[in-house]
């Protein structure tokens, strides 16, 4: 089953392809919501992730709610990195679509329990609340500009996906360029791996004296 999930033999010359071209100045809404979504909303995404990283090193997490809001935090990331990986890297079918909704509510729902964890546990200023609720919504928000940028697939979800193709994990016919998706994965490394493993080491290490 793993095998037709993902086809290898698509992927092994997934770069051969001509890279999915991206007009800078047109202004036809398509250009205009792919160019937001990936040269705005992504990469400022790490904008609110690095200011509620400082929030937790102000409130001292290490030394209140510890390791288990920072492996909370760690979850949250991944369940926003895959479907985000996924929608960089394979063609947005209905299996794609099905993992960013799923991801974007489990996404959702391990915010409001990370809420709960950090204030019994520290204080939660108002500020961090607000850094929150961005952080909440830019999931939903990067699954709508997704879907609608691909309505037909939209449509295959919503009546099934009869097609075997729309289950598998397929790459893209023409992938994002190699520089873009460099520049991206700097950003992401800086902004959001380095600091959270920073945060988790602080707490591990804490918690071990």
């Amino acid at each position: 089953m793993a095998l037709r999930v993902l086809p290898r033999k698509a992927w092994r010359n997934w770069r051969h392809s001509t890279d999915l071209r991206i007009p800078l100045r047109s202004t036809e809404v398509e250009d205009a919501s792919r160019r937001f979504l990936l040269y705005g909303l992504l990469p400022s995404w790490v904008v609110p992730g690095l200011a509620d990283w400082w929030m937790h090193k102000r409130t001292r997490i290490e030394h209140t709610s510890g390791t288990k809001e920072s492996a909370v935090h760690a979850l949250m990331m991944t369940e926003a990195g895959v479907p985000v990986l996924m929608g960089l890297l394979a063609k947005v079918n209905p299996l794609t679509l099905s993992v960013m909704g799923g991801a974007a509510l489990a996404h959702g729902a391990t915010a409001v329990y990370d809420v709960s964890l950090a204030v019994g546990e520290r204080e939660v200023r108002p500020i961090e609340q607000h850094i929150h609720s961005f952080l909440e919504v830019l999931p939903l928000t990067a699954f709508a500009f997704t879907a609608c940028l691909h309505a037909g697939q939209v449509r295959r979800t919503l009546g099934g996906g009869r097609d075997p193709e729309d289950w598998r994990l397929l790459p893209k016919e023409h992938p994002l360029p190699a520089g873009y998706l460099t520049a991206l994965a700097g950003i992401v490394v800086a902004g959001v791996a380095v600091p959270y493993a920073e945060e988790l080491w602080r707490c591990v290490r804490a918690a071990a004296r």
